[in-house]
């Protein structure tokens, strides 16, 4: 997405919530505590093609993600080690932006070069 990874976020399954936890407090929701993020795969969470699972980030701007697997290749096909995004719709909105209302507001400034915040923003 090209953000800073400085605020908190989660990624949600059917199962389970899985958050960072080197910033959560949180004991998790419900009886379940969140796991840990660092410790669990793409692979262990979303583990077949068509496997789907939220991912929020920034819940004070609350970015809200649906993640869909659209194919696993196999180990070893010189895929990249990495999920790659295949499709989405503009380009991702810039840290702190004020969320779907601040991003709206942005968009609306910078295609009016006489707005009094267009050379600000």
């Amino acid at each position: 997405m090209g953000w800073t990874n400085s605020h908190l976020h989660h990624f949600l399954t059917q199962d389970a919530r899985y958050s960072d936890p080197c910033h959560s407090e949180d004991p998790g929701f419900g009886n379940e505590p969140d796991r840990d993020e660092t410790r669990a795969t793409l692979l262990q969470v979303a583990p077949e093609t068509g496997a789907q699972f939220g991912y929020e980030y920034d819940f004070g701007d609350s970015w809200e993600h649906e993640v869909t697997v659209e194919k696993i290749l196999p180990a070893g096909s010189g895929a990249a080690t990495a999920a790659l995004c295949l499709d989405g719709a503009r380009a991702c909105p810039p840290e702190d932006c004020g969320g779907i209302w601040g991003y709206a507001n942005l968009l609306k400034i910078l295609r009016n070069p006489k707005h009094p915040e267009h050379k600000g923003l």
